[in-house]
């Protein structure tokens, strides 16, 4: 059986029943308390708020929809609006300025002053697997690293037994290109390793090794985490012909269409409250009657959807791996995104072969701003903003031995920071004040353990962010954001979270609080203010 076959007879699975045994090795079975679980992060690239069955998309997930029917699905959950930033978060329990990351990867061709935007983790910072092997955890990542270009900046550099992946961003999902080998890296641990073969594709290529490393991990004492990093579905849209297949049809009715049928559907989820309108089409976006080329359009979303699908297929191999291995029960799984839907044009790349179908070998394309605008259903703006549509995310959590809801839905307020304090609170490990010989800074996330367990957690006082001079601050239900350059504006999220009623000039004094918030945040960790 090759990879396409075992795939596709595995992906209907749900893979989420309980492993039915125990196994020390893994912790007690749930009719104990729980052992230290393993844990496994699932990170999407570019994907948006409704872009997974369960969170309102037509998209098939079954695997995904599985996770969420056995755990908890989060309706507030938030990244920080772009990749390296949100990964840094993810991987520090830091806001980005303070790991180094507050803007994009920098490269040693083209160093950057040290300090918030210096492109790649400081040594002010921790990782969840530095601190992680410190307590006796195995430590291995798939995918995407992003938060450091030079080789004392990569991967088992900052904590990770075993790695294979693309250090740097999105790249062809079936080569990497000459015109980007100066700037698309992959590695094997820490040997450099170019795709090979026909049947290379990116996203199978992380879970073979995620596979990989499971199974070579067994039934060992040591528990483990794995951070599996996917680039899918970002931008350059690549899919296998048979996984387009099933959308060639689907998205000739066009953005408007699928935007309010999302929208239906997160409303009869619970996902979304139904006193929130659905935010107008962008106004860069046309009305789909009047678009030229409509089967090339919806060709572009179709294989957005396959890629996603695919990514799916994947999870489902990796979740059959831990029943097999038989550390299903005792692991903590969870999945998010590392920002919203992407409004991105890669035209000026040039990549992009003439004759070639937006998802063939020697495309090189993007879905663009109008698909964007309705992968980030209900919100407004994209991926780089801090609008909602920006940082909104799906987010996940599945643990069989501890988390006994199943199939709920929580509006407690989550951010990829607290990742890192849960994983740390939950594998009894001490998060450090020193490293290395570096003091290290405080952590910003607080863990999620009480969610699992049913409770109400003690909320962030306040959340902040900035990316390219888009900023916000969230405190309760009230958030103040601003694009770059643009006037603040006030919404009160509970009323209102598709930011369409914006009170500032109502309610100035709350504006002007947080406002002065906000830049004490920004003036102690050296952000741009833009002001």
């Amino acid at each position: 059986m090759n990879r396409r076959e075992f795939m596709g007879r595995t992906a209907g699975a749900l893979s989420v029943a309980a492993w039915g045994g125990t196994n020390p090795a893994f912790g007690k079975s749930s009719a104990g308390a729980p052992g230290r679980p393993n844990i496994v992060i699932i990170l999407a690239d570019d994907m948006g708020f409704s872009d997974i069955g369960c969170y309102g998309s037509e998209i098939a997930t079954p695997n995904l929809d599985g996770l969420a029917a056995e755990g908890i699905r989060f309706t507030q959950a938030y990244s920080v609006a772009r990749c390296c930033p949100s990964r840094a978060a993810l991987l520090t329990g830091l806001y980005p300025h303070q790991a180094g990351m507050g803007h994009m990867v920098s490269t040693p061709a083209k160093p950057r002053p040290a300090g918030p935007y210096q492109g790649y983790l400081n040594r002010q910072c921790v990782t969840i697997a530095e601190v992680l092997r410190t307590a006796g955890y195995r430590t291995y990542m798939c995918g995407k690293w992003h938060v450091g270009e030079a080789p004392e900046h990569w991967p088992r550099r900052r904590g990770f037994d075993r790695y294979f992946g693309l250090i740097s961003g999105g790249s062809s999902y079936f080569e990497i290109l000459p015109e980007e080998r100066n700037t698309r890296t992959m590695v094997l641990d820490d040997e450099r390793r170019m795709p090979e073969g026909d049947r290379f594709y990116m996203t199978d290529a992380f879970t073979d090794y995620a596979v990989r490393f499971l199974e070579e991990h067994g039934s060992r004492d040591e528990p483990f985490l794995l951070y599996l990093a996917y680039t899918a579905p970002h931008w350059p849209l690549h899919a296998w012909p048979e996984d387009i297949e099933k959308y060639k049809d689907r998205y000739l009715g066009g953005w408007d269409r699928l935007r309010e049928e999302r929208y239906r559907r997160l409303i009869e989820l619970g996902i979304i409250n139904p006193k929130w309108p659905l935010s107008p089409r962008d106004s860069e976006v046309p009305a789909w009657e009047g678009v030229a080329d409509k089967a090339h359009w919806a060709r572009l979303m179709a294989v957005y959807a396959a890629m996603i699908d695919c990514m799916d297929q994947n999870i489902g191999r990796v979740l059959q791996t831990l029943r097999k291995i038989g550390a299903d029960e005792n692991t903590l799984v969870l999945f998010l995104s590392d920002n919203g839907g992407c409004n991105e044009s890669v035209e000026a790349r040039k990549l992009n072969k003439p004759g070639t179908l937006p998802g063939e070998r020697g495309s090189f394309v993007a879905y663009e701003r109008p698909w964007g605008n309705a992968s980030n259903t209900p919100f407004r703006f994209f991926k780089h903003w801090v609008h909602e549509g920006g940082i909104a995310t799906p987010f996940i959590a599945r643990w069989p031995a501890r988390i006994t809801q199943r199939g709920v839905l929580t509006p407690q307020v989550a951010h990829i920071t607290d990742i890192m304090a849960t994983c740390l609170e939950l594998a009894d490990a001490e998060y450090p004040r020193t490293f290395d010989g570096n003091a290290i800074t405080p952590l910003v996330g607080k863990s999620l353990g009480p969610i699992f367990d049913g409770k109400t957690r003690k909320p962030h006082a306040r959340l902040y962010w900035e990316h390219e001079g888009n900023r916000a601050i969230r405190e309760g239900d009230w958030k103040l954001v601003a694009t770059d350059r643009g006037e603040w504006e006030l919404y009160d999220l509970e009323a209102d979270r598709t930011e369409l009623n914006n009170l500032a000039e109502q309610l100035p004094k709350k504006a002007a609080r947080m406002h002065r918030a906000w830049l004490e945040w920004a003036g102690r960790w050296g952000v741009n203010t833009g002001e």
